[in-house]
Parts: C-alpha cells; sequence; structure tokens
C-alpha cells in the first residue's frame, strides 16, 4: 500500500481537517531533515498563529501539520 500525506497550510485545511476528524500528525522540518514532534490527533482548534491538537498548541510558522493516509484512501476521500 502507498502512503501519502498532504499538507495543511490555510484556515479552510485545519477547517476541514476539524469537521472530518481528519488525524493530523505534526512534523518540523528542516532543509536536510524531517522530525515527528508528535502523532497528533484531531485539530481542537486554530488561529493565524497556532493549531491546538490533543490539547497542544503548536506555532503555525514553526511546524508543518499532514494527513497522512493511503494513497487509495485520500483518493476516494477527495472523490466524495
Amino acid at each position: 500500500m502507498n502512503y501519502t500525506y498532504r499538507v495543511l497550510k490555510e484556515d479552510i485545511d485545519f477547517f476541514v481537517a476539524a469537521m472530518r476528524q481528519d488525524l493530523v500528525v505534526v512534523w518540523h522540518v528542516l532543509e536536510d531533515q524531517e522530525n515527528i514532534i508528535d502523532y497528533g490527533g484531531v485539530v481542537e482548534g486554530y488561529s493565524e498563529v497556532s493549531v491546538k491538537i490533543a490539547g497542544n498548541r503548536f506555532f503555525r510558522d514553526k511546524f508543518e501539520f499532514r494527513i497522512v493516509g493511503s494513497k487509495e484512501e485520500n483518493v476516494r476521500r477527495e472523490a466524495n
């Protein structure tokens, strides 16, 4: 099974992820490496500055937020 991810950037991305109860993983991305900071959870809230996931707040300008799933699963979701 091939896995892919979608990066959340805009407010609408976080809104849709919260409504669909998607699992969001928090990453710290540098030029030469990527590290998972938190295996995350559901988006509980967001602002221009931060995102609240599983009771923790993460700064939007410091971290990358990804919805991870199989390629097949993401294609099915996008079709609906």
